[in-house]
């Protein structure tokens, strides 16, 4: 009964680091656009439409605990890393600017989309979407056992 116990904590410990880098991607995104001015590209808007709502995916997961919850958060979390793998690959050079979607607009390769001189936003959207895909299929494999 304990051990039961303690497999279902560590498992809602997971899903709540999910939920918790979802929400931390949430605000920042916010903050970025509406804080610090920063419109964003449509590459973004895209990486958005797929992190914003396992905020409130992840969120139900947890009360109660259902881990089935990693059946509904990890094909969203893995279209929003596509967008995001693509957006850095478009930011770094990989992609030639004709396969670049933001035609109009803001320039989703442009200088606006690096922090404090260094650090370019799309790495930190890969980053949330790595760690949360990470913690997903862990948990995901925790349950098959």
């Amino acid at each position: 009964m304990n051990q039961q116990r303690q497999i279902i904590n560590t498992d809602w410990l997971l899903i709540f680091g999910c939920w918790l880098m979802a929400t931390i991607s949430t605000l920042g995104s916010l903050f970025f656009s509406e804080v610090m001015d920063l419109v964003p590209c449509v590459l973004c808007w895209y990486q958005r439409i797929f992190m914003f709502p396992l905020v409130i995916i992840l969120l139900v997961g947890l009360f109660p605990l259902d881990k089935n919850v990693v059946r509904y958060a990890l094909p969203i979390a893995v279209i929003g890393l596509l967008f995001t793998v693509y957006h850095c690959l478009l930011f770094f050079g990989f992609i030639p600017e004709n396969l670049q979607p933001c035609s109009q607009g803001v320039s989703c390769a442009d200088d606006s989309m690096v922090l404090f001189g260094f650090l370019p936003i799309p790495l930190l959207s890969l980053a949330s979407y790595i760690v949360m895909i990470t913690l997903l299929l862990i948990t995901r494999n925790r349950m098959q056992k």
